[in-house]
């Protein structure tokens, strides 16, 4: 996404509060990294549009807020992805059987 980065960051801050959308998806929207989509709405966006400046930041503390569970759900996904193509996930919980000696094995 070429352009000046004051008409960037409008558009940037628009689509994040139509869509809902977090900086990652915003980034990929856009072509652009996450650095400059949160450079764009949190510095730039201050200066040039208070009202939707602020419109951005509860979307942004709303995302925050709900960081835990979307990163939960991926991970359930991705366990459940691996289990339906017979990949089962490792038991993290169980111990290794200790290294058996000398004496054991009879060597």
């Amino acid at each position: 996404m070429k352009g000046l980065p004051e008409e960037r960051a409008i558009r940037l801050a628009q689509y994040m509060v139509e869509k809902r959308a977090t900086v990652r998806q915003t980034a990929a929207r856009f072509g652009i990294s996450k650095s400059t989509v949160h450079k764009d709405i949190t510095t730039r966006l201050q200066k040039l549009n208070a009202v939707l400046y602020d419109r951005v930041q509860e979307v942004l503390r709303t995302n925050k807020n709900e960081r835990h569970i979307r990163g939960g759900m991926a991970t359930r996904e991705k366990y459940r992805a691996q289990s339906e193509h017979g990949r089962v996930r490792p038991e993290a919980h169980k111990e290794k059987p200790a290294a058996r000696t000398q004496r054991e094995t009879g060597k």
